[in-house]
């Protein structure tokens, strides 16, 4: 199932179909397309359903097409994760064989005073490590990070140190709703689709060492990972179907793909604004360098 990472670039654009395509998603699918094409390797799409209950097929569909309209062009066949809760499972069990994985009955709101953690989420306090209180069952799994410190380069952000127990604690792998946790499903994933570079945004920052811990625990490769600034709003809010971000339009992509690719630092020509699709492209793979993306988690648009 695993492999190793001594392989051509192959790098991914995962999208959750909650909503159709806004700059926002424009701008992560830019950076990851353009240094999959620059290291001539693979770039592919992955569907990332796994949270059924917000998850809908118009947008898959909505979204695939916006890609194809925009101009990218994938590698291999499209992941949906919606259909993988086997391989999830799998992994689940390879951890609970190692003795990592124990059942929580804690609600939300019984944790909800705890401290806050790296992502603003917060901190498991370890109420059900040792075992289930009496006469409470397990509603979630989560996973024991013990006095794990994860380290590692981001190509944009740089040194990122996070100490998993006071930054974001024993985390859940299986929700309560019987759904697998995004952390354990992402890491599943990349694994076997042999992702060698994740170039997506910053907001998933801080969620990358829960995901280098369960990589270490699985046994399987750590990709080298490249978080660009997410566009926000006024407010300072990540744009998102929440936000009301506006979609796409599939009719004009040129002047949306200028302003991503000016939002990373490119510094595009004006006259490229009028260019045609594979005028853009082509200047953009030809111009493209990661050195000259803003070292920053957020930039205000």
């Amino acid at each position: 199932m695993y492999h190793d990472l001594e392989r051509t670039y192959r790098g991914r654009f995962a999208p959750s179909p909650t909503g159709p395509l806004h700059f926002g998603s424009l701008v992560a699918a830019v950076g990851s397309y353009l240094e999959a094409q620059v290291h001539h390797g693979e770039w592919l799409v992955r569907i990332e359903d796994v949270d059924i209950t917000r998850c809908r097929p118009a947008y898959e569909h909505a979204i695939l097409r916006t890609l194809d309209c925009h101009g990218f062009r994938f590698d291999a066949r499209v992941m949906r994760q919606s259909g993988r809760t086997a391989t999830y499972q799998k992994a689940l069990n390879r951890l609970f064989h190692d003795a990592t994985v124990f059942g929580c009955a804690c609600t939300r709101k019984e944790i909800g005073d705890s401290t806050l953690g790296a992502d603003g989420a917060p901190v498991y306090p370890g109420t059900c490590r040792a075992g289930l209180p009496p006469d409470r069952e397990a509603r979630a799994w989560r996973i024991r990070v013990g006095e794990a410190v994860i380290a590692f380069d981001d190509g944009v952000q740089g040194r990122v140190e996070q100490n998993l127990a006071t930054e974001a604690g024993d985390f859940v792998l299986l929700r309560a709703d019987g759904l697998f946790a995004y952390q354990l499903a992402v890491v599943v994933d990349d694994a076997e689709q042999e992702i060698t570079h994740v170039v997506r945004g910053a907001d998933l920052l801080d969620s990358t060492p829960r995901q280098i811990f369960l990589q270490q625990g699985l046994g399987v490769p750590t990709p080298q990972y490249v978080h660009l600034p997410v566009a926000v709003n006024a407010a300072g809010e990540k744009l998102s179907k929440q936000t009301m971000a506006a979609p796409l339009d599939d009719e004009k992509p040129v002047p949306a793909l200028w302003r991503a690719l000016d939002f990373l630092g490119q510094s595009p020509p004006a006259a490229l604004e009028q260019a045609s699709l594979h005028e853009f492209w082509e200047w953009a793979t030809i111009h493209w360098s990661l050195a000259k993306v803003p070292k920053t988690r957020t930039i205000a648009i």
